[in-house]
């Protein structure tokens, strides 16, 4: 397999790593950056009778948040299943009122964390971060912080999207362990721990519940600032156009005047300033937050008997693009956060006003980017369950799906979905992904199944996900295996004609075409190629690009409200993309759709 690097990947200071504040929409001003060297080691699990501490010999430094699978890590090693990978690292900490919380933004797939070797929790579920108060196991001085990881891959229901032990066609290599950012924060005894920001139009207006860690009885202060379009990272808030106290744990309403609207050509934003106050009125927190008033919704128009997708009551065609994250010298961890800015910019100056971000969780800043940007996003959850019988969900379905011929999902060996237990944890981390993002505007739909891989009560997972966030659209069923729910019929076709045919309930999507093929030699990683059809020229592939973008021109009058091309860079073998999987090369020229 030949070694790709994107610029940012090349340019990388090992000392200066994804140091951008991670939390974007709980912003404090003391965050201390873990990423960095730390020292690994992979043994066997039987290897010693106790596996509560690092081995006694390192087997060397691995480059924090970069997975060991990965080149940037300096490690280039595969976890495997029956195996423990260890991180140790010290730091130093100085003895003060208040309380340290430690942050780990994601690490596959089930870890121990340890402070100075006293146990303080586990974790299971490779997308999703976690964080604890260490303060308690800590003392002045130096300091070891240590995490103890296991990752089955595909051999077990754990989430996993598309890692695989034998990688292949559509499946990617694995990567375990840390991939997102490590980092700290003080915060004062008694302080804010979450925010949900909910905005409402006609009247406008924003519903705000904060909650926080207090012993006693405290209340909120919210500035709201003028919005802006922050085009320019560092610009900062402009004049408070509102300011208010409210009881802390309660919901409450705070009406906007002269509202502006968050759209992709005029990314409006509102940051705002929230205050934690004491029963004396002083301030004990603080933390600097931001919405949008937006809303995305179903719209029946005039002489339309089928419904299309609107925002701000507005009908909006949704041109989208597949992305699915990877990156060539750091697979699913952005190499930098200029990187993510680069591909999203290019997303939309390529004439995509959408992106669907396939099976995977990005770093909370890549949504921070789409919301100040003004890309629309769809999120996908995270896959698991058992290995894929693609003979049924890839190659029966196909055909099963055009003809609308319904399959029952209560068909759990065929879907891969037989475990219990695991049934269970997808359930927990849709909703965990839901309230997670729920806050960047930029999301639209959450897309629940893809392809049937580990799918299962459909129905009564499209109820969980609209309960927890009624504000969004849903795609239950992405490509086919479809159960009549949600808001929308979603069909993948890279075979056959295109078409679309109207419901009365649900808006049409095709929700993943193109997927053309055109490899460029030395700007490959792998011997082979995958994808649906193939052009061998670049002329070749843009004419195929546009006579799919006048198909579906076409089909907008007939009720077609969106579509989704696969895909944004190359991965390994499929060799699909509008870019090339290093960046330096962009294959289609794109245009949007009017």
């Amino acid at each position: 397999m030949k070694q790709l690097y994107t610029k940012w990947g090349r340019s990388l200071d090992p000392s200066h790593i994804l140091e951008e504040y991670p939390r974007p929409q709980m912003v404090r001003n003391n965050y201390i950056n873990l990423n960095g060297y730390w020292d690994y080691a992979i043994e066997s699990i039987g290897a010693r009778d106790v596996q509560k501490k690092f081995p006694t010999k390192s087997d060397g430094k691995i480059l924090v948040p970069f997975s060991p699978e990965t080149v940037l890590s300096g490690v280039n090693k595969t976890l495997h299943p029956g195996e423990y990978l260890w991180y140790k690292r010290s730091f130093h900490y100085e003895v003060c009122p208040g309380h340290l919380l430690l942050h780990f933004n994601a690490v596959d797939q089930v870890c121990s964390l340890y402070i100075n070797d006293v146990f303080i929790l586990s974790h299971t579920g490779g997308y999703l971060p976690f964080s604890a108060d260490i303060t308690p196991f800590l003392h002045g001085g130096e300091n070891t912080i240590t995490l103890r990881v296991t990752d089955d891959t595909d051999e077990s229901y754990h989430a996993r999207g598309k890692q695989v032990l034998e990688r292949g066609g559509m499946f990617y290599t694995p990567q375990s362990g840390i991939w997102q950012s490590v980092w700290a924060e003080y915060v004062p005894d008694e302080y804010i721990n979450s925010i949900e920001l909910t905005p409402n139009l006609s009247p406008d207006l924003i519903r705000i519940l904060v909650k926080g860690v207090t012993k006693s009885y405290c209340k909120i202060k919210v500035s709201i600032f003028a919005p802006k379009i922050y085009e320019d990272l560092k610009e900062k808030p402009s004049d408070i156009i509102s300011t208010s106290i409210h009881s802390l744990g309660e919901e409450f309403i705070i009406q906007i005047d002269d509202g502006c609207y968050w759209t992709p050509e005029s990314p409006y934003l509102y940051y705002c300033d929230i205050e934690l106050l004491n029963k004396e009125g002083l301030c004990c927190d603080k933390v600097r937050s931001y919405f949008a008033l937006r809303s995305f919704s179903l719209k029946y128009c005039k002489d339309e008997d089928f419904p299309r997708v609107a925002l701000n009551d507005e009908v909006i065609f949704q041109q989208g693009v597949l992305d699915q994250g990877y990156w060539p010298e750091s697979l699913l961890t952005p190499p930098s956060d200029e990187a993510m800015i680069w591909d999203l910019c290019e997303m939309k100056r390529t004439g995509f006003n959408m992106v669907r971000k396939h099976i995977k969780i990005e770093p909370e800043r890549w949504y921070y980017h789409c919301d100040r940007l003004g890309l629309i996003v769809w999120q996908d959850m995270v896959n698991g369950g058992g290995k894929i019988k693609q003979w049924f969900v890839t190659y029966a379905a196909t055909p099963l799906s055009i003809k609308r011929v319904r399959v029952s999902d209560k068909l759990y060996p065929l879907f891969s979905r037989t475990d219990k237990e695991g049934q269970k944890e997808f359930k927990n981390e849709m909703v965990s992904t839901i309230l997670l993002l729920k806050n960047h505007p930029s999301i639209c739909t959450w897309v629940i199944f893809n392809e049937g891989w580990g799918q299962f009560h459909t129905t009564r997972m499209t109820l969980l996900a609209k309960k927890t966030d009624p504000s969004r659209l849903i795609d239950q069923a992405s490509g086919w295996f479809d159960q009549r729910g949600g808001d929308f019929f979603s069909i993948h076709n890279y075979f056959f004609e295109l078409t679309v045919t109207p419901e009365k309930r649900r808006a049409n999507v095709l929700s993943e075409i193109g997927g053309i093929v055109y490899k460029i030699e030395d700007h490959s990683c792998v011997e082979g190629s995958y994808g649906y059809s193939v052009c061998n020229s670049r002329e070749e592939l843009n004419a195929s690009y546009e006579k799919i973008q006048d198909k579906l021109r076409s089909l907008i009058p007939k009720g077609l409200c969106g579509s989704v091309y696969t895909q944004w860079t190359d991965i390994e073998e499929e060799t699909n993309g509008v870019y090339t999987y290093d960046r330096e090369i962009r294959k289609i020229d794109g245009s949007k759709i009017r």
